[in-house]
């Protein structure tokens, strides 16, 4: 059983990819000139099917909204019972059909090309009514599905998936979309927030460990064990003169029997590691990894304000 499980599974995967391949040929004079249209439109690109394909063209719309290129899944069922009020004037409409012949589809297309919109076939039989009544074919012909009985969609739909992000990428390279675009339309995701979360932002919700360059090392331990960030600033005169790690504690300890007797000055490391308030957490993270250390101190326009911890940053899902 467990032969046969991984030679079928094997002969599946080795079936797509002769289908993923064959979508090289499918990047022809007819998918330059729709990627150019809707990238000249100033509508909005509308995708359509029923089943498999439905599916497929909601994973489309999903990227294309992701990588800057407006889009709207109607579902060509629906389209004829009050949804085809979804299409405006200068929408372009890919419809996307492995027969190229099925009855919704053939009741859709005559009611799209009366409105006097861009109608694209998505299609697995260029000789298909859907073909031979849209304006740009983007093929997507197999030779046979992963189905061993050449039924189930696997194959269609997957080279309807590759073409579809061919042409999304395609619109994203000519719009220019850089990481940060993205990043605005995912403000909730690890991208946006290494985009967009600034140190402040999450150290102003710790505490602020310090103490005073005299103070001993009973008072220092204290401090760090209180505040729950692994380090405080030493502060003179209300500037940061140096920071004491847990680290430097147990290796002071190792040292010196007479420990308790030492002051902050004699235990910090005089050049702490710092990072503006306003630079981004994705920086204080680069920092961090540079130097093999856990903390940063937080300055605001160089006067103490804080402590961002490798911990917080990873609870923020950064990473």
């Amino acid at each position: 059983m467990k032969e046969k499980i991984r030679t079928s599974a094997l002969l599946a995967i080795e079936n797509e990819l002769v289908s993923v391949k064959g979508m090289l040929n499918s990047v022809n004079d007819d998918f330059i000139a729709v990627a150019e249209k809707i990238y000249n439109s100033s509508g909005r690109l509308i995708l359509t099917g029923i089943g498999k394909s439905a599916i497929i063209g909601n994973k489309i719309v999903a990227t294309m909204n992701s990588t800057g290129t407006p889009s709207i899944f109607m579902h060509a069922a629906d389209a004829i019972h009050g949804d085809l009020g979804i299409i405006q004037k200068e929408d372009i409409v890919i419809a996307i059909s492995k027969s190229g012949e099925t009855p919704e589809i053939k009741i859709l297309v005559p009611l799209i090309k009366a409105r006097g919109n861009m109608l694209v076939a998505m299609v697995g039989n260029v000789d298909s009514y859907l073909a031979k009544q849209s304006e740009y074919i983007l093929d997507t012909t197999v030779e046979k599905e992963a189905c061993p009985n050449n039924l189930a969609p696997t194959s269609s739909t997957t080279a309807q998936l590759v073409l579809g992000d061919a042409l999304a990428i395609s619109l994203l390279e000519l719009k220019g979309f850089k990481a940060s675009d993205f990043a605005k339309i995912h403000p909730g995701g690890a991208l946006g927030k290494r985009m967009f979360l600034r140190v402040g932002d999450i150290s102003v919700k710790n505490e602020i460990p310090k103490v005073n360059a005299d103070e001993l090392a009973t008072d220092v331990i204290i401090e760090i064990s209180s505040k729950r960030l692994g380090a405080t600033a030493v502060i003179e005169n209300g500037m940061i003169i140096g920071v004491i790690t847990d680290g430097d504690i147990r290796r002071m300890i190792e040292k010196t029997p007479e420990f308790t007797k030492l002051k902050a000055t004699e235990i910090m490391s005089t050049k702490p590691r710092t990072i503006e308030k306003e630079e981004l957490v994705v920086n204080a993270l680069s920092i961090m990894r540079e130097n093999n250390i856990t903390q940063l101190l937080v300055v605001d326009e160089g006067k103490y304000c804080g402590v961002i911890h490798l911990h917080d940053i990873l609870n923020e899902g950064i990473l």
